[in-house]
């Protein structure tokens, strides 16, 4: 099997942009998910965020994750676990509203530092997204335009840590899905590994690179691109040694109110007769997707366009914008 794609992102901006393009576009096609060096966030700041993400968990959250392990008496499991994942984790939403000053628990510094890595990755999935356009022969922006909705894109990050499992065998770091939105970006940690993707058919380990920052695409791109892209099924694994592994993952995610299609240039583009994907409003299939999460993708996509037929007929048609 060929190897996991590591993108140069300042190769940009030299001779070999073409080449670059290339491999960013021989990513989306064939793995939904590729890693980026030299991205222009720096170093220095992700060793911060690292350090301190991880004197927070030590801080405040490992006590409470093991006293939680043991209460549900996960520590002891015999058989194989299917509806719970070995994680501790919490949210900071960005946008359209930020929460990061009423998450509680968090230093005044760390805070601030969050706030600083968030915009960082908020420029950088903004600018990843435009590469996708110019690869897709999409105007600049497009994706950028379809994500805003009336108001703003959906941005937050899940920060997670995944500590040493006795039972890895039984119980998953977190259990294989695709994710529901738009683009993802993850930070994770350089030491451990755990983050694994599938591909045709096997599941192959995404490489902890040091600073670097991972991509992958998520159910709502495949809409867009009309499967020329697909969001791919993923997971973490526990490990049983070691300090644990970190994860911040920040999710650019379109508006609540944000009408997702297929775009118009892209069904020409591929001869199709038909759309093969729903129109749908991004609100209504997050409902439906957090009840299903860790269920197939593709009766997701058929419960929207069963969905879209019935307001199509009661309604007439969905707003494009």
């Amino acid at each position: 099997m060929e190897s996991f794609p590591i993108i140069n992102l300042e190769k940009l901006n030299g001779e070999e942009r073409g080449l670059t393009m290339e491999k960013i576009k021989d990513a989306c096609e064939n793995w939904g998910f590729f890693e980026c060096v030299n991205h222009g966030i720096p170093h220095e700041l992700l060793d911060r965020v690292e350090k301190m993400t991880k004197e927070h968990y030590k801080k405040c959250m490992e006590e409470r994750f093991k006293e939680s392990i043991k209460n549900r008496g996960l520590d002891s499991v015999r058989s194989e676990v299917n509806d719970v994942d070995w994680e501790s984790t919490f949210y900071l939403k960005h946008l359209p509203a930020s929460n990061i000053s009423h998450v509680p628990d968090l230093d005044d510094d760390y805070r601030t530092l969050m706030k600083e890595f968030a915009g960082k990755i908020e420029m950088l999935s903004e600018e990843l997204l435009d590469l996708l356009c110019e690869n897709l022969g999409l105007e600049k922006g497009y994706l950028k335009k379809v994500f805003y909705g009336s108001k703003s894109p959906t941005f937050g990050t899940k920060v997670s840590n995944y500590p040493p499992c006795p039972k890895p065998d039984l119980i998953k770091g977190l259990r294989a899905h695709t994710d529901a939105g738009g683009i993802i970006l993850l930070f994770q940690d350089d030491k451990v590994s755990g983050l694994q993707l599938l591909k045709d058919g096997e599941w192959v380990d995404v490489p902890p690179v040091k600073h670097s920052i991972v991509v992958n695409l998520g159910d709502q791109l495949e809409v867009i691109t009309n499967g020329k892209y697909k969001s791919v099924e993923h997971r973490v694994i526990a490990q049983t040694d070691g300090e644990g592994r970190m994860s911040i993952a920040s999710f650019y995610n379109p508006g609540s109110d944000s009408v997702i299609f297929p775009a118009p240039e892209l069904i020409g583009k591929e001869n199709e007769k038909k759309d093969n994907y729903p129109k749908f409003v991004f609100e209504d299939y997050m409902k439906l997707y957090s009840a299903v999460k860790f269920q197939a993708k593709e009766p997701r996509f058929e419960a929207m366009k069963a969905m879209e037929t019935t307001v199509a007929n009661n309604v007439g048609p969905l707003a494009t914008a």
